[in-house]
């Protein structure tokens, strides 16, 4: 599959983080969608990449020193300065846009606290279509005893992560593995896939930097190695490589 990094972004008039976004690319492919989650001042949680609002809408200034009433009044800004008339998204209003449509990951700033997220994703039953991204094992057993019915996106490079992860007791069906941002070994794939374990490349940046350069036949050696889902900034190109491989 084909999980689209911040919901798209890369074309002209679709800002990153944005359900306009969201329905503009899930209208062309099942995809996952990965989106970014920060808390404003009252506790809403919205879809925001950075701390502040500077550089993708029309606000400024950190997030969380701003109420909800006054975010929602910001239009979206796409990633080459267009002022659209797109506004901040809730994560609520994403998860009921999302039932039936598409699979989130989501990204849980730092600022944010995960308890928040897991407590919206378990009143809205999202649990079937909203992963978790971790990145490392003190997050991810945090996020599990939170709710042991989410899928984990954990950072897995080495079978030592892995153990590391078993040894702190999260099973092998609440793990949905990101194997990094590099070329992956085809063995690794293969030790996880007879775990159960699916697993995520994360081909933006070099990987579809390389793609784009040499051809985007490229990606076709990733999906021989048996990667299941590719993350990128490109999602266009790589779902043709998929179809094309099937």
């Amino acid at each position: 599959m084909v999980s689209v990094h911040r919901g798209g972004g890369e074309m002209a008039g679709y800002p990153e983080n944005c359900l306009e976004s969201f329905q503009n690319i899930s209208s062309k492919m099942p995809c996952i969608i990965e989106c970014d989650v920060e808390v404003t001042k009252d506790s809403v949680l919205v879809l925001m990449h950075d701390k502040t609002l500077d550089r993708t809408s029309t606000g400024s200034g950190l997030v969380v020193s701003h109420n909800f009433s006054e975010i929602k009044e910001y239009y979206l800004e796409d990633n080459f300065g267009y002022r659209t008339n797109f506004r901040i998204p809730t994560l609520e209003n994403t998860l009921d846009w999302g039932k039936n449509k598409v699979i989130f990951t989501l990204d849980v700033k730092k600022t944010t606290p995960y308890r928040k997220v897991l407590e919206l994703v378990k009143s809205k039953k999202a649990e079937n279509f909203a992963v978790i991204i971790t990145y490392n094992a003190n997050e991810a057993i945090e996020v599990y005893k939170l709710n042991p019915d989410v899928l984990i996106s954990v950072s897995l490079m080495q079978e030592s992560d892995y153990y590391r992860l078993k040894e702190l007791g999260i099973p092998n069906k609440n793990m949905l593995a990101f194997i990094g941002t590099r070329e992956p070994k085809a063995e690794f794939i293969e030790f996880l896939h007879q775990k159960g374990i699916k697993t995520i490349l994360g081909v933006l940046g070099n990987l579809d930097k390389k793609a784009a350069a040499k051809g985007d036949e490229f990606y076709d050696e990733l999906i021989k190695k048996g990667v299941d889902i590719l993350a990128t900034d490109r999602p266009e190109a790589v779902f043709s490589r998929i179809q094309k491989s099937n």
